[in-house]
């Protein structure tokens, strides 16, 4: 009966609420949007953390990818705690689907229980246009069974390319107008989010959270992908807070505050030989606090294509290893190859107004190819002095640009 009554009083508030919204878009009583709603609890999922609620949320999704509406509300309760195994929810679907996460979403707390250890993600999101997630609920990997192993060499590190690397938790792929907001991540194995293949995505007020020490847990990974905004979010974790990687476009990032973690990058790009297109980031008004790096550039020797028309600006640093670098001899290894015949090209960067305090001596460094150079480099309004009461400097190999008002100076810059 209370269950009963729970749901209908969602129904009615969000029958409330969207009635509410009419005269803001326009809408008149005769052509009001459309809405169904659909609860886990009604398709057979339990809540308890203990039962598997992976099938019951199979059945939802189902149920709401297949109505015809224009919004279908897939609500996931409060005070409810529903384990998940890996799972993927496949579209297409009839209608735009709002995924409300009140509750806490947990992954098995043991390697074997995750039966396919091959999955790559714990949720995927494939072939959906039009998905939003919000909630303010929680959605916790339990990473920490997957780091253990990686850290015992039961799993191998992905970046030397075999073995298990552990499942991201939540992956986007082949998706189109993608909203979360206000949601709370925890722990992961592996990625917090990653977005591929995907057009138009919009992130908001999203914490992310691991361990400083966890490996591989980067905040937010995005690679083949154009028009993304992701703003005010506070992404603490063991590797970088947001990665842009290869042939994405149009990427907005703002306010956010990372650290711990190793800073926001571009990259890497390149690896293998492979080709990276990389080109209009914008990244402002951001905090990294006690991060390995700062704003970065990686590219892997042997690369080809791009990376430019990137701008950083308004960033404060607090006790960073690296603040500013661009980085064209990525490798993560003990030893890499030496490889000259080509390389990633680095143009149109500009550095600005990015203030704040350096951890190590070199607080500017702009190591690009010496098989192709960058070119318009552009650093102003830059005030970075050290956190230990050091002299900082900047290093460069063959960057070509200009500098102005800048503290380190950047004399090794050629024009």
């Amino acid at each position: 009966m209370g269950h009963a009554m729970h749901f209908s009083t969602t129904i009615f508030l969000i029958l409330g609420m969207a009635t509410i919204g009419l005269g803001k878009i326009g809408l008149s009583d005769d052509n009001r949007p459309t809405i169904n709603v659909v609860n886990v609890l009604d398709f057979g999922a339990i809540g308890d953390g203990k039962a598997d609620d992976t099938q019951a949320f199979l059945n939802t999704w189902k149920e709401a990818c297949g109505k015809k509406a224009d919004i279908v509300y897939f609500i996931i309760e409060k005070e409810k705690i529903f384990l998940l195994k890996a799972i993927r929810f496949d579209g297409p679907c009839q209608s735009l689907i709002h995924i409300q996460v009140f509750g806490t979403i947990i992954a098995p707390n043991s390697i074997e229980e995750w039966g396919d250890q091959s999955n790559d993600s714990w949720m995927v999101f494939f072939n959906i246009n039009g998905i939003k997630i919000d909630g303010n609920g929680i959605i916790d990997g339990q990473g920490s069974i997957w780091w253990q192993q990686l850290s015992k060499n039961h799993l191998v590190d992905p970046l030397d390319g075999s073995g298990n690397q552990g499942p991201d938790a939540m992956s986007f792929s082949l998706c189109g107008n993608i909203t979360l907001d206000h949601l709370n991540f925890l722990n992961p194995p592996r990625r917090h989010i990653t977005i591929t293949n995907c057009i138009g995505a919009n992130l908001t007020n999203i914490q992310l959270t691991a361990p400083e020490s966890s490996p591989n847990t980067d905040g937010i990974g995005i690679s083949f992908t154009t028009n993304v905004q992701i703003h005010n979010c506070n992404i603490q974790t063991g590797d970088d807070c947001i990665a842009i990687g290869s042939n994405s476009s149009q990427i907005k990032i703002s306010n956010i505050a990372c650290g711990p973690g190793h800073g926001i990058s571009i990259g890497s790009l390149g690896s293998k030989g492979l080709t990276a297109q990389v080109e209009e980031i914008e990244v402002r008004d951001c905090t990294l606090n006690g991060t390995q790096n700062g704003v970065r550039i990686k590219t892997w020797q042997g690369g080809k294509g791009f990376a430019r028309k990137i701008l950083f600006a308004g960033i404060t640093l607090n006790a960073v290893r690296n603040p500013i670098i661009i980085d064209q001899f990525y490798c993560p290894h003990a030893t890499c190859s030496n490889i000259t015949e080509s390389a990633v090209e680095v143009s149109d960067v500009a550095f600005m107004t990015i203030s704040g305090t350096s951890t190590s001596e070199t607080a500017i460094i702009l190591n690009c190819s010496e098989t192709l150079a960058c070119t318009n480099i552009s650093l102003k309004d830059i005030h970075i002095t050290s956190a230990n009461s050091m002299n900082v400097s900047s290093q460069c190999t063959n960057a070509h640009g200009t500098s102005e008002n800048s503290v380190p100076p950047v004399d090794c810059l050629q024009k």
